[in-house]
């Protein structure tokens, strides 16, 4: 077993991970970053919509402010927002300087509007290809700092404790299949999200819960993890990926129609095609039902076919390839999960509950997004929240941590053999996906908690494998977002249960989830004055 030492160790190399590191190297700080794969395989670089942020004397942060607290539907914590608003103009800014090439309308940026935005307020690059130039922007400017090392093709395995806090990582080196242990005073878990515990997703392969799962495992709370924002239009074909349509193109003119050519949103919500994401994606589930296909179309019609191609170039090469004229043709879509809006709890600075423990992006929650996540706000939260977790880790400045262990013993780890995972993860997907989707019940909910249960119960511990960590997280943080979803007896936001479908009034309480606390029973709680 090999042993490092950092002063600082970043889990994930997405827009969140990418931005503390730089803050951190940036004043002199040794730090690694260690990525399951490519220092580009994230869901940050697959973004494509573009970044919301005021940079137009036509917008007021004011509205940026307003427009994610009623897409949160009650539940944003409101000082998050401000936070998010408020700086992130300033690092989209930070981004220009550093490189990054926007796309530009005359002299000044171009601006896009997505659903439940007020204004013209997405920045955008190469037409629908923002994510991966935020990506490309940051690994250069990190490659420009001494004290970062990028480590690929490490997985992390569980986290290093000592005395309550926080000590380190122990993990895979999958080029050497030898178990590495890494020291430090501080790691930053910027995991990204937990995609891949549902049949139909948005996401990468890569985002299997990891950072929710060992930070969980290790003692930290977790918080409203039963909110999964299922975006409303994937490429819905047989032997297609499920690719995302940006909501850009509806906020370009776009509609959704019925296989018989009709539009319905308009029934559902006076912002019909640009309301909320989780209005979007039930009324489309409930079009579908009505008329027994297994999706909907996103109709281009009315807008020059020219310039749709050029205006989501990476949208229309990917649509081709299967036969789509996204210019011309109706394309088959329908929900898939999209982005967790939960995830470990975090102050605004990004510290957890455990003392040295750091999460910035998807894989944590600061409530900034509430019950539904604002389009177009996540990859300003990586920014912006990555930037200040690194921040918070050079203000703690801890000691070096003495000699410490893993959170679990290497020996006691249930990593799972490779010949049990798939199948294993195939089952979990479809209890997800058909019982703690976008419409659920607790009878459902109920049923999927034995049923991961199950699953975790027939499965015996083997070598530490990739596959088997990565079942292993999986089937956890599956039964996690269950046993949140089962707590909470209301519907708000992406969260929507058939046995209680309206909304408690007043201002939402968030479901905090403690390590060793009994779990679905207890009545949801409230954040500490703290918070």
């Amino acid at each position: 077993m090999t042993n490092r030492s950092f002063d600082a160790i970043v889990i994930g190399s997405g827009i969140a991970g990418l931005r503390a590191a730089v803050e951190i190297a940036a004043r002199g700080g040794r730090v690694a970053i260690l990525t399951k794969d490519g220092a580009t395989d994230s869901s940050s670089d697959k973004a494509q919509g573009g970044m919301a942020a005021v940079l137009s004397d036509d917008d007021e942060v004011a509205l940026h402010y307003q427009d994610t607290l009623r897409a949160g539907d009650g539940l944003c914590h409101e000082a998050a927002v401000q936070v998010l608003v408020e700086e992130g103009p300033g690092r989209a800014l930070e981004l220009i300087d550093w490189g990054a090439r926007f796309d530009r309308e005359g002299n000044g940026l171009a601006l896009a509007r997505e659903g439940a935005h007020s204004k013209r307020r997405i920045i955008r690059a190469r037409g629908d290809s923002t994510g991966s130039e935020i990506v490309r922007t940051l690994v250069a400017r990190a490659r420009e700092e001494d004290g970062i090392a990028l480590l690929p093709r490490m997985f992390s395995i569980d986290l290093v404790m000592s005395g309550g806090s926080c000590a380190g990582l122990l993990a895979l080196d999958e080029r050497s299949l030898e178990t590495v242990t890494l020291a430090g005073p501080a790691v930053v878990l910027a995991t990204g999200g937990a995609g891949q515990v549902y049949r139909e997703t948005t996401n990468p392969p890569q985002a299997t819960g990891d950072g929710i799962a060992m930070a969980y495992r290790a003692g930290a709370e977790v918080m409203d993890l039963e909110f999964v924002q299922f975006h409303p239009t994937a490429l819905c074909l047989r032997g297609a990926p499920r690719f995302l349509l940006s909501e850009a193109m509806r906020g370009e003119g776009g509609h959704l129609v019925n296989a018989a050519g009709e539009r319905f949103m308009e029934r559902l919500d006076p912002a019909g095609d640009l309301a909320s994401r989780d209005i979007v994606a039930r009324g489309i589930v409930a079009e579908m039902r009505a008329t027994g296909h297994a999706c909907v179309f996103l109709d281009m019609g009315g807008i020059d076919p020219g310039e749709v191609r050029r205006r989501f170039p990476t949208i229309a090469s990917t649509c081709a390839r299967y036969g789509l004229d996204i210019g011309r043709d109706r394309i088959p879509v329908a929900p898939c999960a999209h982005y967790t809006m939960g995830g470990v709890k975090t102050d605004l600075w990004g510290r957890t509950s455990i003392p040295g423990l750091y999460a910035a992006g998807e894989v944590a929650c600061t409530g900034v997004h509430g019950a539904n996540r604002l389009a177009s706000n996540s990859l300003l939260e990586g920014l912006v929240f990555g930037a200040r977790a690194g921040q918070a880790v050079l203000r703690d400045r801890r000691s070096p941590p003495r000699p410490a262990r893993p959170a679990a013993d290497l020996a006691g780890i249930l990593a799972i053999d490779p010949a049990a995972a798939g199948p294993a993860v195939t089952a979990l997907r479809e209890v997800m996906w058909g019982k703690v989707g976008i419409i659920r019940d607790g009878r459902s909910l109920e049923g999927a908690i034995r049923s991961i249960l199950e699953l975790e119960r027939g499965l015996m511990p083997r070598p530490v494998s990739r596959s088997g960590l990565e079942a292993r997280n999986l089937l956890f943080v599956g039964r996690l977002i269950a046993e949140s979803a089962l707590r909470r007896r209301e519907s708000r936001g992406a969260h929507f249960r058939e046995d209680f479908p309206e909304r408690e009034p007043g201002r939402g309480r968030h479901s905090v989830i403690a390590p060793g606390a009994p779990a679905p029973d207890l009545p949801r709680l409230p954040v500490p004055e703290a918070f």
